[in-house]
């Protein structure tokens, strides 16, 4: 399949930012992937060029209609100078399973991770040292048929950029503090909530918004039919460890299945931890911070890896949760994580994938 792939290589090469002033989503590489559909001749075009701009028609179906989908995952450098993702199978998976609800043709997924692996390798340069520093690599599927008309788009065009990110979170593995969101709604069961798709997150931006100027982190969505069960936090699925036992919300349709939260609930199982997956009230929560039961939270996810929750907020009522302070199985789960994502321990799952 790779010898359907072109490449051609920027003579321009581009500067790379200083390891500690990377932000996240700021920088993008040299190069990235892209390839064309069209019902009459299937994917194809297959391409490795430099990074710039595309051209897109203005009734491109995308800019109308919102027919798009995308992934996140990231390449890490080892001890041993080999260059790794982590999990990548199960990210184009889920793509494919988000076509599948956005009416997109899927991709094949052994030939995406192959030019993947090669775009990697090709600018393996911009892979930052830093404990907390990766290659962001964001895949991505947009519809670009120039027409009007609510159907769907019968031309797409698939992408991968990469960009060097340090942190998600300024607070890094430290606490952050999460607003309960109760008017604004991010999903319902029988939408769009459990696949990744732009529209999702545009819909929360305004909440977000609110939610900083109170000065919060995130928020954390409830269930949009009753506004009370809890769902997920921003751009993560959450987790609580509650009297010993550790619950996250159940994927009843509205919430992403998360490929952390999935290695988050395989080493916790590992590790001899009773982990519930069911619906969680924000009043049950709140209860059990009241009888002290309440130990720890946190927010899992691909930008983050492990994100504490140090405080939580619903209305006039805020909670402190572990002190305010990283939880031990916060810390341990991303000292965890973060070392299988780069090679510093054994990976009995066979998690990552080796690009070089």
């Amino acid at each position: 399949m790779m010898s359907e792939l072109k490449i051609n290589l920027s003579d321009n090469r581009k500067d790379k930012p200083a390891s500690d002033k990377l932000g996240f989503g700021k920088y993008f590489t040299d190069h990235m992937f892209i390839m064309d559909y069209t019902d009459e001749n299937g994917w194809h075009d297959a391409r490795i060029v430099p990074y710039g701009p595309i051209a897109l028609d203005p009734s491109a179906m995308v800019l109308h209609y919102g027919q798009e989908v995308f992934e996140g995952m990231k390449a890490y450098r080892t001890p041993q100078e080999e260059i790794v993702m982590f999990r990548p199978d199960m990210n184009l998976q889920r793509l494919n399973n988000s076509c599948e609800r956005m009416s997109m043709p899927q991709v094949d997924t052994q030939f995406v991770l192959e030019a993947i692996a090669k775009l990697v390798e090709i600018d393996q340069e911009w892979i930052p040292d830093g404990e907390e520093n990766a290659l962001y690599i964001r895949p991505f599927m947009i519809a670009t048929e120039p027409a009007l008309g609510v159907r769907a788009s019968k031309e797409y065009k698939f992408m991968v950029i990469l960009s060097p990110v340090g942190a998600y979170y300024p607070e890094g593995i430290h606490p952050v503090s999460i607003y309960v969101e109760q008017q604004f709604v991010r999903a319902v069961r029988g939408g769009t909530g459990e696949v990744k798709t732009s529209g999702n997150y545009a819909s929360g931006i305004k909440a977000q918004e609110v939610a900083k100027t109170k000065g919060f982190s995130q928020v954390l969505w409830l269930d949009g039919k009753e506004h009370k069960y809890i769902e997920e936090v921003g751009s993560m699925n959450v987790f609580f460890k509650v009297n010993g036992e550790i619950i996250t919300p159940a994927l009843t349709g509205s919430i992403l299945p998360g490929v952390t939260r999935d290695s988050v609930i395989t080493l916790l199982q590992d590790w001899g931890y009773p982990v519930i997956e069911r619906v969680i009230s924000v009043e049950e929560l709140f209860e059990a911070s009241a009888q002290g039961l309440l130990e720890e939270a946190f927010g899992t996810g691909t930008a983050a890896v492990i994100s504490p929750i140090g405080s939580l907020s619903l209305g006039d009522l805020n909670i402190e949760i572990s002190g305010g302070k990283t939880g031990e199985l916060s810390q341990r789960l991303y000292d965890t994580i973060t070392a299988l994502q780069r090679g510093q321990l054994e990976d009995s799952h066979n998690w990552a994938f080796k690009v070089k």
